[in-house]
């Protein structure tokens, strides 16, 4: 048999008793929700300070699929594996405690606790004393401290066998899902994002995705893949969701209409408001967003008071103090790092120099060009996805770009750019036919050229390009690839 006594994230066992009972039950549904998907059969058992799972199978994978899912549940502080073991005395209790204990004392503090049930020849009192003196004597560095030890070995003594624990883990703390209200996290696959949405599930809510696709079905499906990800390992007990936004037109938009300096504080504007209404026709009563201050000139303390003003809608901002490199660590430890460092960043405008204390009357006056059908048109046509049907195919479902560092003699180079870009730093190929075409009109543009030739896509960093090249192959053109020299 499988047992394992579950420990409750100590701000749960510090909350009043009916705040307590209803996270202990959240917790309890929750056990069984994921843990039946392994076991039909196994137990949940409500102990108010702590639970207790079993299963009568004791097969080395189903243990090691439990430690996996037990590690990634919310509201779980440990949780440790019980063995139930026969016994004919005291000593032989003692024995049996010391192999398992002997080699983790060295240097230690430990105590032993006993709570015992039925006819025994010993109190619990002296079985501690018995058992905890024994290995007092075998292991000469370690001490017996009652009060805050190091080491607390459990015993559970009933009639003939006792309950012994073999192995401890640790949980990934936090409360159980759902203790607080949903929330709408706005994923781009990149490391703040993801860690974001991990933390906010870590304290209990319910997190949906939204995405505002700026680089086609490409860099959609390695988001799909992200949110996924995290729902799968961390969130497995509730139904969520995945919107997808199309904010390609928007972007678009802006382009053409707002000063360059403001470009990024207005793209974060029109997401917020976007998001606002998606959030609002969902019953959502908060967004999550993965900003730090200072990261990137959209995130000074002026700009994110700028983007704050354009809703009502409460949004939050768990990394907004980490520092770049321990939002990447945190990244690995949750298992999000590799797909991240892989995941495209996918930047809607740039600006050459962007503002870094943006003033509200005059991002007000410049957005007053802009055309709010817009806006409104790409939230309409919102899709809105229950996070189970998303397809965990990414890698079968990208389609391979070239990407050619010598060209053939005919090549045609697409410089995709902005216009900014072009214009401050020229790309001269003395060899080939070099057309400049925004990326934000490129899908628009591409089918008016002559299809008989073959097209490299062109960028500074060869990220907007393999994007580009992606969304025109999804499109039906395959005599696409992308130019890095």
């Amino acid at each position: 048999m499988l047992e394992f006594i579950i420990k409750l994230h100590p701000e749960i066992s510090i909350k009043s008793k009916s705040v307590r009972k209803r996270q202990t039950m959240l917790l309890e549904r929750n056990l069984r929700t994921i843990l039946k998907q392994l076991d039909e059969q196994v137990e949940v058992l409500n102990n108010f300070d702590h639970l207790t799972v079993r299963s009568q199978q004791a097969t080395a994978s189903l243990r090691s699929q439990m430690i996996e899912r037990l590690s990634c549940i919310p509201g779980i502080v440990s949780f440790s594996q019980m063995q139930t073991r026969q016994f004919t005395d005291l000593h032989d209790i003692f024995l049996q405690v010391a192999a398992v204990y002997e080699a983790q004392l060295p240097g230690k503090t430990f105590c032993v606790r006993v709570r015992r049930q039925g006819s025994h020849s010993f109190s619990s009192l002296e079985a501690e004393r018995y058992i905890g003196g024994g290995l007092n004597q075998r292991v000469g560095s370690a001490r017996v401290q009652l009060k805050k030890p190091e080491l607390t070995i459990k015993l559970e003594i009933k009639q003939d066998q006792f309950l012994l624990v073999s192995e401890s883990f640790a949980g990934m703390g936090g409360f159980p899902l759902p203790s607080q209200s949903d929330v709408l996290s706005l994923i781009s696959g990149g490391y703040d994002s993801a860690v974001a949405s991990y933390l906010m599930i870590r304290k209990g809510l319910r997190t949906h995705y939204l995405f505002f696709n700026l680089g086609g079905a490409a860099h959609e499906t390695g988001v799909r893949e992200m949110a996924f990800y995290l729902w799968q390992k961390y969130s497995l007990s509730h139904r969520v969701k995945f919107v997808s936004v199309d904010f390609a037109p928007v972007v678009t938009e802006i382009l053409e209409r707002v000063e360059s300096g403001l470009m990024g504080v207005v793209l974060k504007r029109m997401m917020m408001r976007a998001a606002s209404q998606v959030a609002a026709d969902l019953g959502i009563k908060a967004l999550v967003t993965g900003e730090s201050i200072g990261q990137v000139a959209s995130q000074t303390i002026a700009n994110l008071a700028v983007i704050d003003r354009v809703t009502d809608t409460l949004i939050l901002r768990p990394l907004i103090y980490q520092d770049k490199q321990e939002i990447i660590n945190l990244a690995k430890q949750i298992g999000a790092e590799e797909l991240s460092r892989t995941m495209p960043e996918y930047c809607g405008v740039i600006s050459k120099s962007p503002t870094v204390n943006a003033v509200l009357s005059e991002v007000e006056a410049t957005e007053a060009a802009f055309d709010s059908a817009i806006l409104q048109q790409v939230v309409r046509e919102a899709k809105i996805l229950d996070i189970r049907t998303v397809e965990y195919q990414a890698e079968q479902q990208a389609r391979t770009v070239a990407v050619e560092e010598v060209l053939p003699a005919d090549a045609v180079v697409l410089d995709i750019r902005a216009p900014d870009e072009t214009e401050a730093k020229p790309l001269q190929l003395h060899s080939h036919q070099v057309q400049q075409i925004p990326f934000f009109r490129l899908a628009s543009q591409f089918p008016q050229l002559d299809q008989s030739k073959q097209y490299y896509c062109y960028c500074e960093r060869g990220v907007m390009s393999r994007l580009q090249a992606l969304l025109l192959q999804e499109m039906g053109y395959q005599n696409v690839a992308v130019y890095r020299p």
